[in-house]
């Protein structure tokens, strides 16, 4: 008599579920992910592929929640009421008098920047010549005060972490037009942002959707090169036998998609090792170049070198890169905080706007400027000199510019103080279903089976805010 062959935990509890029924619903939602599981990242056409604006996208995140009020939307009121006791619907008294909590003026003057207007500090030199490429929206509104709370819900939709980063959605939705570098790519700095890695995790989607961080020091992917005394010829031989195991043992597990995604990671990290070192070598670009991101010079080097990198990515087909600058967190001396990092964005910022219209790219890449939240008008008095901001998911601005946007407009307006947004009022959710529709995605069809019903980004669906759209 044959003995059957033994079968592990998984498979007995997999084989529970095959009825007809389960075996009917697990085909249909494995059909899209088998018919691309040799390339997962194979270009997709999207839902809406005539109605595309745009696609890649640049997303450039100021952590710690840059003030509004202190960039891109003056408040003269503050003016008048600056060092008055704040009092939620009461009269304002002398701060002398009692101070608890007091208005603030913005420390930095404001001007009209380019032909459309548009409302910027004057320590925005750069930017400015850029002004009316750019779409201010002043409208958006979080639901978080707390940093990682804040930045998760920017980043994924979720306030508590564990779902998918944007960059992964898009990634999952449309794939990438390079296939020997990852499809979503961040560029963190050295000390992670608050929440860590998750903020651009794959969550439940499949691994190959997940961020991958360049890291800020040494080499940008450990390992990249191969070890001393082995040859290409010897990985490729190496990969060759490590995959005819894992086809044999796969064959028998068909149900374990995180082999696979293991499997694809190791090609992927084989064809990295080719194009990476190049595409980073950004001393490939011209002086001139270089020079316009603010290379070599303080303090613009470190995130000049960002925002090149972030061109020269999406201009070899890679679909998200994200980068990170702050920390913008400024509860006290904002005029110093907000100084220091407008320098070292500014230029940069201004260059890479300017470098991907002049090569024709502008069009066909979203970028996108945020923080995880605004600022109040008001804080606590901190010596009586030491003026800054607290927390505010009320009021925010958010600017986008290229990848069919309404450039040279400003959408929305908050109150007479900044303290929350009165016009053209949406959620985050809102936002991000915006973003996927500038790609040509839908988000009530972008969605993944998990935990027994269809996930989206939006948690529970959204609108598109067509005022951003040109």
């Amino acid at each position: 008599m044959q003995i059957p062959p033994a079968i592990s935990r998984r498979e007995s509890l997999f084989g529970l579920g095959a009825s007809l029924g389960a075996s009917a619903l697990s085909t249909l939602l494995r059909a899209d992910e088998s018919s691309s599981a040799a390339a997962p990242l194979s270009p997709k056409a999207g839902h809406f592929p005539a109605q595309a604006k745009a696609k890649s996208v640049i997303f450039l995140m100021m952590e710690g929640g840059p003030s509004h009020l202190d960039t891109f939307d003056p408040k003269s009121k503050l003016k008048e009421l600056h060092l008055n006791e704040f009092q939620r619907g009461g009269k304002e008294k002398s701060a002398m008098e009692s101070g608890t909590r007091y208005y603030v003026e913005s420390p930095f003057k404001f001007r009209r920047a380019g032909q459309s207007g548009a409302d910027m500090a004057e320590n925005w030199e750069h930017l400015a010549k850029v002004a009316d490429e750019i779409c201010f929206y002043r409208g958006c509104q979080g639901e978080s005060v707390n940093h990682p709370t804040a930045l998760y819900h920017m980043n994924t939709g979720n306030r508590f972490g564990g779902d998918p980063a944007i960059g992964a959605w898009m990634t999952y939705g449309l794939g990438s037009e390079n296939q020997n570098l990852p499809g979503f790519i961040v560029l963190p700095e050295l000390s992670y942002p608050q929440g860590g890695p998750a903020n651009w995790s794959n969550g439940f989607l499949p691994a190959h959707y997940q961020g991958t961080a360049l890291r800020s020091t040494g080499s940008p992917i450990l390992d990249l090169s191969p070890p001393v005394g082995i040859t290409r010829e010897h990985q490729r031989r190496n990969l060759d036998l490590l995959k005819q195991l894992n086809d044999r043992h796969l064959e028998q597990s068909q149900q374990q998609d995180d082999l696979t995604a293991r499997m694809a990671s190791y090609e992927l990290a084989f064809r990295m090792q080719m194009q990476v070192p190049g595409i980073l070598d950004v001393g490939q670009e011209t002086k001139q170049t270089q020079d316009a991101y603010g290379l070599g010079t303080a303090p613009t080097d470190k995130f000049g070198r960002k925002c090149l990198l972030a061109r020269r990515l999406v201009e070899r087909g890679v679909r998200f890169v994200q980068l990170y600058a702050g920390t913008w967190d400024s509860h006290d001396y904002i005029a110093r905080n907000h100084s220091a990092q407008v320098r070292n964005v500014d230029q940069p910022i201004g260059a890479l706007i300017a470098d991907l219209k002049q090569r024709g790219l502008l069009d066909s890449t979203l970028i996108v400027w945020c923080g995880e939240f605004g600022r109040s008008p008001d804080n606590g008095i901190r010596g009586g000199v030491a003026y800054g901001r607290d927390h505010n998911p009320h009021g925010m601005t958010v600017w986008l510019a290229g990848g069919g946007v309404k450039a040279g407009h400003t959408i929305g307006a908050t109150d007479e103080t900044g303290a929350k947004a009165v016009e053209v009022v949406h959620p985050i959710r809102d936002l991000h279903v915006t973003l996927l529709r500038l790609l040509g995605l839908d988000d009530n069809q972008l969605t993944y089976y998990h935990a027994g019903r269809f996930k989206q980004l939006s948690q529970f669906g959204g609108k598109v805010i067509e005022e951003l759209i040109a």
